[in-house]
Order: C-alpha cells, then structure tokens, then sequence
C-alpha cells in the first residue's frame, strides 16, 4: 500500500512538472529570440538585416505554432516580422507586415495586455506605416486606437511614446507628438530591451529637434 501510494505521488509530481518544463522551454526560446533581435537591429548593417529578420521570423512563427495557447511566441513572431517588412520593399513588405499584424492581433486574443504593451505598440506601428485600402491596411483611427491601449498598458515606455509621437507629427498634431516625443527622450530603457530602446531615445531626440 505504501509503495503504491509513493509511486502515485511521484506519478502525481511528474505530471505536475512536465507542463511547467515544457512552459520554461518556450520561455527560454522567446528569450533567445528577443536576444537575436535585438543583436540584429541594433548591431547588423542595414544590408544584412533582412536576412538575419527572415531567419528569425521562421523560427518565431513555428515556435508560436508549436504553443498555439501562448501568446508571447506569437508577440515576438509579429514583432520580429514587422521589422523584416521594414526591411522589406513593395509587395513583399506588404505581405510581411500582414503577417505580423495577424499574430499580433492573435497574440492579444490571447492576453488583453498583449506583451505588456508591446504587441499594441507594434500594431500602431503597422497601421500607421502600412498603405490604406484597397492594397493594404493602414487606417489612422485603429492606430491611434492601438498606442492609446500600449498607453494605458506602460504609459512611460520609450518605444510607445516614440512611435505614437511620430505617428502625431505625420497627422499634423505638432504639440501633442512634441510631448510624447520628449516622454520617450525621457524614459528608461528596459533591463530585456536596453540597445532598441536606447536606439528609439535616439530617434526620439532626433524627431523632437525637426518639431
């Protein structure tokens, strides 16, 4: 009796740590995947990125296919893949950033606070940069929807601050895009994204010195 009941609790144990080890492993990969990026945006020269992105996206899209219920693999597949259509030029930047848009606005099905902002930040992004209709996407009332939400998710972060203050200045909106262009002059750079945030405070001097 007492062997049986040992081996039940360790049966018991066994299937409690394999969901949590298989969670880690996901983690640790999306780790690696923002440590890629990052190296990649922020150190390769403009002419080797779009390759190292397209790598990257690849990996990113099947690590979110492999944990369909997880919604940071996803998070990262569209932000890896909005800087390869960045990267990117005519059609194929187009279908690029389709891409990136579909596994962000999935990657917020799956939790409302999208990355801690990240996945609204990029939407923004993708709906203020990408063509409007018939041959893309872009609409300016749901990008300012997306960066009010990253707002009120992380209302100091650099990178909302940056891309909603540029997103301003292309509507004409000088002062409100000077503010927020200087909150992210102002912000702290993450501990997990400390060069592309250092980068954007660079962009975000930049653009508050031609507002």
């Amino acid at each position: 009796m007492i062997r049986r009941h040992l081996l039940a609790t360790a049966l018991g144990l066994g299937l409690a740590i394999a969901p949590l080890t298989h969670l880690l492993a996901w983690e640790a990969q999306v780790d690696a995947l923002k440590s890629r990026w990052e190296r990649v945006t922020t150190e390769l020269p403009e002419g080797e990125r779009r390759g190292a992105l397209k790598e990257l996206s690849g990996e990113a899209e099947r690590l979110a296919e492999a944990h369909p219920d997880a919604a940071m693999p996803r998070v990262w597949h569209g932000i890896i893949e909005a800087s390869h259509a960045r990267e990117r030029s005519g059609l194929g930047a187009l279908g690029s950033a389709r891409s990136a848009r579909d596994a962000l606005e999935q990657a917020v099905e799956l939790d409302p606070q999208g990355g801690n902002g990240s996945a609204y930040v990029t939407l923004g992004a993708l709906y203020h940069r990408a063509p409007g209709r018939p041959l893309g996407f872009g609409n300016s009332d749901t990008a300012e929807r997306m960066f009010r939400r990253a707002l009120e998710i992380r209302p100091e972060g650099i990178d909302v601050n940056f891309y909603y203050a540029a997103f301003l200045a292309d509507e004409g909106r000088v002062d409100e895009a000077r503010e927020h262009a200087r909150r992210a002059v102002e912000g702290r750079a993450r501990a997990d994204r400390q060069a592309s945030d250092e980068a954007l405070r660079q962009q975000a001097r930049a653009l508050l010195s031609r507002l």
